[in-house]
């Protein structure tokens, strides 16, 4: 009798990618790109965005207090520790800044995760388009009422 075996990758677990869009060849500036996490669990989806953006500096997460009202002050990721910080007013409720020191600083629409993906996709197009300029607060506004063009990808 031969022993049975079992596919060794049958059991392994994957990582899912950061469901992120960066403006290309964008200078760091009002709007960065779009960021749609799976869950409003900063200790889950605070590191594989970082990982996306490949920093290998000190990290520092900004986010508003209305958007995470629970936000832990520190979220261990391999190798590092992210400091959270809870900053901002107004137009920084649907944004985060990721701020990696001499790497620079980005400043990233939340999409909350619970939004549909034909919603989500909008903004997530919108922001990685170099043509359009909107900010934190009115990408938002934008996508609610459509004009943000009807071509995008889902980021799922």
């Amino acid at each position: 009798m031969e022993p049975s075996s079992t596919p060794a990758d049958r059991h392994t677990y994957r990582t899912p990618l950061p469901r992120v869009a960066l403006t290309p060849d964008a200078g760091h500036g009002p709007l960065d790109g779009t960021w749609w996490p799976r869950c409003d669990a900063l200790e889950l989806e605070l590191p594989l965005l970082i990982s996306s953006l490949e920093p290998e500096t000190a990290v520092r997460v900004s986010v508003y207090p209305g958007a995470c009202p629970d936000a832990p002050h520190a979220v261990m990721s391999p190798g590092r520790e992210i400091a959270v910080e809870q900053t901002g007013t107004g137009g920084q409720a649907h944004a985060v800044t990721v701020d990696c020191g001499a790497l620079g600083r980005w400043v990233l629409l939340v999409v909350p995760p619970e939004e549909p993906v034909g919603t989500a996709a909008r903004p997530l197009a919108a922001a990685t388009d170099p043509d359009n300029s909107p900010t934190a607060a009115g990408l938002p506004a934008l996508a609610e009422t459509g004009n943000l063009g009807d071509t995008a990808e889902a980021a799922e």
